[in-house]
């Protein structure tokens, strides 16, 4: 049965209006999900369904996506503008010092790094999964188009052309399913979540996918990524194209705190469709070892809640230093 749904609009810092949507109990242990481009809330619906019904979602349409407002100008389309609706979002749906785990698939994942010195993530950030993204060099290692040698300036620039270019992509038809699939999914995946990632990314406005196309296209996130002091979970599929795998253990890494790297073998770049078992199950045991509330079976949550909130303690502390 899928949770009732919520809906609010949340203003961002520049005025754009964004669609949040929340699920489950006011008291329940917070998990907030950041989609990926093209993408929107739906996206993760079948995550939402396999996780415990104790738990409070909270999900917001990118701007330009879903329902949510287009920016008015090209300026509104930045990973500053980004990180301003992350937080615009958390301000609203989650009280100050009410720890979350945040969750962003793609996109999303870039978007949390781009937030991780804010001090409204700070403040509420007790872990985070990272899931098919990457933190910079994306056009370069890309195996969408493989044209050139890896790494090469060629294969960068034809990305990046391919992913700033706003053209419409018609009418859903056999043939622009299968180029979606196969950009977005690995060979095998379930038909229906095919039709799932086709719809989102028909419904974006052309423009609006261009423009955040070329956001990606020339992203450099290491920074944040190395300021995004939680415990982490990094999540990716053996066979994703657009951020291939290899970016899952160059982000561990970075990352100051990461606890597990999940592959998830024969699986592309829709992971939260392809494998939502496996993604669901790795949120969940963020959500038991560093949220308060009711426990999964065979947990420790008590303890590790705990400790989740002298780590949250220690950041807050850090960062009004």
């Amino acid at each position: 049965m899928t949770p009732q749904r919520h809906q609010r609009t949340v203003e961002s810092a520049d005025g754009t209006l964004l669609n949040v949507e929340t699920t489950g109990p006011d008291d329940g242990p917070v998990l907030v999900l950041v989609h990926g481009w093209t993408c929107a809330t739906p996206f993760w619906a079948p995550v939402v369904n396999r996780l415990p019904r104790h738990v409070r979602t909270v999900m917001y349409d990118q701007r330009g996506h879903g329902s949510s407002a287009r920016p008015a100008t090209a300026a509104g389309y930045s990973t500053t503008a980004l990180a301003d609706d992350l937080c615009a979002v958390l301000e609203a749906a989650v009280p100050a010092g009410t720890p979350a785990v945040l969750a962003g698939h793609s996109m999303g994942g870039m978007t949390i790094m781009s937030a991780s010195r804010r001090p409204a993530v700070r403040d509420r950030a007790a872990a985070a999964a990272l899931i098919s993204t990457g933190s910079s060099r994306l056009p370069h290692t890309s195996t969408v188009l493989p044209l050139g040698p890896d790494d090469s300036a060629f294969r960068a620039a034809v990305h990046r052309a391919a992913l700033g270019a706003p053209l419409p992509l018609g009418p859903r038809t056999p043939l622009t399913r299968a180029a979606i699939r196969y950009i977005t999914m690995a060979p095998g995946a379930d038909r229906r979540m095919k039709d799932v990632t086709a719809r989102l990314v028909h419904a974006m406005h052309p423009v609006a996918r261009a423009r955040w196309g070329t956001v990606l296209g020339t992203l450099e996130a290491d920074e944040g990524l190395r300021a995004l002091d939680v415990p982490a979970a990094v999540v990716h599929g053996t066979r994703d194209r657009l951020i291939p795998f290899p970016h899952a253990p160059r982000t561990a890494g970075l990352l100051p705190d990461c606890r597990t790297l999940v592959e998830i073998p024969g699986t592309g770049h829709m992971t939260p469709l392809e494998a939502p078992d496996r993604v669901a199950a790795v949120l969940t045991d963020l959500i038991d070892a560093h949220l308060p509330g009711p426990a999964s079976p065979g947990t420790a949550n008590g303890k590790a809640s705990r400790s989740g909130k002298a780590a949250k303690a220690k950041r807050t502390q850090e960062a009004g230093a």
